[in-house]
Parts: C-alpha cells; sequence; structure tokens
C-alpha cells in the first residue's frame, strides 16, 4: 500500500511533471479548514480516542453507507439507535467486519483517504483486508494509546493553523470555553449553525424557538424578538472565533418580504401550521435575513442547499439524522437567489458562499452568477463530489466563467479527523494537476500557475473566511 508519490497527477509525462514541481511548492502548506464536524470535545479534553473502529467506522456515514449497501447492518458496524437497542461495542468485531469489507471502498476517496490515514499517520503498508485485520486493529489501538496520537498532538501535526467545527444555534460552546480556558494554542473556532430553529419542518421546530428564547432572554415568540435572539446568538459564537454561518437548506430559495409579511408567517410556522410551501418561503426569507445580519456583523453566509436529508423515514425513526441517508436532488439557483441578490448581490461588504449538489448548475448557472455578482463566491466540490475526478470537473467547468478567484479554496467538511490531511492532499493534487493542464496547453504561464496553486491552497480559504 506504499503511496504513489505521484498518486492523482496527469498520466501525460509532461503535464505530470509540471504537476509535481508546483505540487512541491503547496504540499506542505498550513490546512486551513474552514467548515467541519469534527466534535470540538476531542480538542477541549484531548483524551484518547477509544479505539480504531470508533475512529474509522462508526462516525464516518461515507464508510457505514457503503458497508449498509451491501446488506451489513448499521447495528454490527456500532452506529448507535435512538431507542438505546442493542448495537455492537467491541470494537475488534466492528474493526473485523470493517476490514473484511475494506473491497467495497475500491475506487471511492473514503478508500484514498483511509489508506493515506493508514500509511502516513499509522505507518501500516499493507492494504486493510481480513487477513490482516487483527493486526491492523492491535497496532493502530497502540498507537492511540500514546500520548503524540492524542487530538491535540494529531492536530499540530497535521499542520493545521485554524479548524471550525459546526454548532447549532442553541450550543452554549462548552466545549469551546475550555479549549479557551486551556493552555493549548490550537485554533479551533466554531460556526453557527441554525437549521434547527429557521425550519418550520425540523423535529421540535417551536420548543426549539422556545430555547432559543430562554438562552438569550428575547421574546421569540415576536418576529422582532426572534430576530433579535439570533443577532444576540451569533455575537456569542462570534465571541469563540465563529467567522461564518452555515444552512443546510433542501434548495437554494431565498424570499424578500416586508416586515408584517415575514411575521405573519412566522407566527403561522410558530404555531405548527405552515404548509410544506410557507415552511420553504420561510427558510428562503431567513436566508436573506442572514445575509442582512451579516452586513452588521461581518459573517460570511455559507449555503449548502440540494439534498435530501434523511432519506429512508425508516433509518430515521431507528438511528436518526446523518445515518448515511442524504440523497443530492436536482437544485435551482439562477431563480432561487435572485431575491437575495437582488437585495445585496453587488454589495461588496457582504459574502456569501454557495454550494452544490447538482453538478448541472456548475456551467449553467452557478459560474455566471458568481461570475458577476460581487457577493456571491463558488464552494469546492461537496459531499458526494469531494473526490478527485469531481474536483476535476469541478474547475474545467468553473473556471472559465467564473475563473479561480471567484472561489473559496477547500473545505473538507469532515467527521473523520484523520481524513483531514488526505482530503487536502487529494485537493491540493488535483488543483496542481489542473493547472499544468493549462500550462501545457498554452493557457497559462508557469509563474501564473504556481502563483494559483499557492492562492488555491492557501490564500484564497484565508480571505474568503476572513481568517
Amino acid at each position: 500500500m506504499r503511496l504513489d508519490p505521484d498518486r492523482l497527477f496527469p498520466a501525460e509525462k509532461d503535464t505530470r511533471r509540471i504537476a509535481r514541481a508546483i505540487y512541491e511548492t503547496v504540499a506542505d502548506l498550513p490546512i486551513i479548514s474552514p467548515h467541519g464536524h469534527t466534535d470540538p470535545s476531542w480538542f477541549a479534553e484531548n483524551l484518547a480516542f477509544p479505539d480504531p473502529a470508533q475512529l474509522f467506522v462508526t462516525p464516518d456515514h461515507y464508510v457505514f453507507r457503503m458497508l449498509f449497501s451491501q446488506g451489513i447492518p448499521l447495528e454490527k458496524l456500532g452506529v448507535p439507535r435512538l431507542d438505546g437497542g442493542p448495537t455492537e461495542t467491541d470494537g475488534r468485531r466492528i474493526w473485523r467486519l470493517f476490514a473484511s469489507n475494506y473491497y467495497l471502498l475500491r475506487g471511492t476517496p473514503s478508500k484514498i483517504w483511509i489508506d493515506h490515514a493508514l500509511q502516513t499517520v499509522f505507518g501500516i503498508e499493507e492494504v486493510l483486508s481480513e487477513n490482516n485485520a487483527d493486526e491492523t486493529y492491535d497496532h493502530v489501538a497502540d498507537c492511540l494509546s500514546r500520548p503524540e496520537f492524542r487530538p491535540r498532538e494529531l492536530f499540530d501535526r497535521f499542520g493545521i493553523e485554524v479548524l471550525a467545527t459546526t454548532e447549532s444555534a442553541t450550543d452554549r460552546l462548552n466545549w469551546h470555553k475550555m479549549i479557551r480556558d486551556s493552555d493549548w494554542s490550537g485554533r479551533v473556532i466554531t460556526t453557527y449553525r441554525p437549521d434547527p430553529v429557521v425550519d418550520p419542518e425540523f423535529e421540535g421546530f417551536s420548543s426549539n424557538i422556545a430555547q432559543l428564547g430562554e438562552i438569550t432572554g428575547e421574546d421569540t415568540t415576536t418576529w422582532s424578538g426572534y430576530l433579535a435572539a439570533h443577532r444576540n446568538r451569533r455575537a456569542y459564537f462570534k465571541s469563540f472565533g465563529a467567522t461564518s454561518s452555515d444552512h443546510g437548506h433542501p434548495n437554494a430559495r431565498t424570499e424578500n418580504m416586508l416586515p408584517a409579511e415575514a411575521s405573519a408567517l412566522f407566527e403561522k410556522a410558530l404555531a405548527g401550521k405552515c404548509t410544506p410551501q410557507e415552511a420553504d418561503a420561510f427558510r428562503g426569507q431567513m436566508l436573506t435575513e442572514m445575509a442582512r445580519m451579516s452586513l452588521e456583523d461581518g459573517l460570511i453566509l455559507q449555503i449548502h442547499p440540494g439534498s435530501f436529508r434523511n432519506h429512508s423515514l425508516p433509518i430515521m425513526a431507528r438511528f436518526g439524522r446523518d445515518k448515511g441517508f442524504d440523497i443530492p436532488t436536482r437544485t435551482d439557483f439562477v431563480h432561487a437567489l435572485k431575491p437575495l441578490l437582488d437585495e445585496f448581490g453587488t454589495n461588496t461588504e457582504l459574502s456569501i458562499i454557495v454550494f452544490m449538489l447538482d453538478e448541472s448548475t456548475l456551467s449553467r448557472e452557478l459560474a455566471p452568477l458568481a461570475g458577476v455578482y460581487p457577493a456571491l463566491k463558488l464552494g469546492p466540490p461537496w459531499w458526494f463530489f469531494d473526490s478527485p475526478a469531481g474536483m476535476m470537473r469541478f474547475r474545467q467547468l468553473t473556471t472559465e466563467t467564473a475563473g479561480f478567484y471567484n472561489t473559496v479554496g477547500f473545505n473538507d467538511d469532515t467527521r473523520a479527523f484523520c481524513s483531514i490531511p488526505a482530503r487536502h492532499d487529494v485537493a491540493r493534487r488535483m488543483d496542481c494537476s489542473y493547472l499544468a493542464s493549462l500550462v501545457t496547453s498554452g493557457q497559462l504561464n508557469r509563474q501564473e500557475a504556481f502563483e494559483i496553486g499557492q492562492d488555491l491552497t492557501y490564500g484564497l480559504v484565508k480571505k474568503a473566511y476572513r481568517l
């Protein structure tokens, strides 16, 4: 399993040589991870990871969704049930099952990430299989017992300059407070994710709003008090380093209602009387309200639309959210974003970063929009397209219209801590490969390619997220 030093570079020799040369200048740049889902408690407590299975398998929906697709129950992979029913807790058994089915991940980015982590982090140079499952488990478990494999030490070893986690609007950020009050110098910041209190179709919406009011001391039974509560929480998140908010909506719809109309819709949502269309309109209005607040407090507005989340009702009922059943959908951006862009799109003080799960929109909609509206930037390939081919398609479909400088670098967007350096390495290799292809085709000179390589790896993300 020795990693090929030229992996993912173009096959053509001259282009590969240029890609390698550019990559050598960016390979060791610090990692900026401006949006992700790692657990802040890891860095607050700095305890050893429990076992290899809980590091690589049980929390990673990329892994367990593939195994589930081949008939392996989530319970056998240690995924907890909402009802507290029995699931496998023996890490070694989970690892053996994972190792014996590791071949299922062939050709996927998950295998690239795990191979990279096993070799570069843990020094394992054999492909994981049923035959070496116990040996590999023992080796990784032994490593995890050592101080140098604690979360903070790995954070430093990975060369992470800043890492952003994502917390709900009603999170009290106690783990972030513990990190801030510690003597550790690692920079871990939060991100404001208000989905449970802006989506009328989110379970417990009304009680979530009531909790928001309790935390902030605002009267969240009124539209004005509700908006004030958001401003209060955004300021609190900023005090723990937040530079962005994030919104995972089913689509990219935005609205720009008059205050009285928005207030009436809020009252209907709070009473649980919204139709699906009205709930969608309320989410759209809240994107515009968040953009307005961003002009006040400077937070970047991230929009992650286009996922039919928790597609399987039985899995949702048994295991809850985020269990691998989120499926991309067709997404309109041109019409959906128009109310927001009519209000704020030409404002150079606002920064909106849009992500997609519908590649057909890249050249037709998103690149043309980002190529003209100063407030709009394109987020990198996300989720199902966080892959070598997805990254190459993204550059090919957007660069001619939006250029490089209306994009924002790379987000790893991960829950799997040890995949962070692997994912950034893949992104750097693919960007260098694309730049090399422009050099060999005469569209860039070498100096430009080397400069852009630095920007795509480090400069753009620092600027876009105000880090």
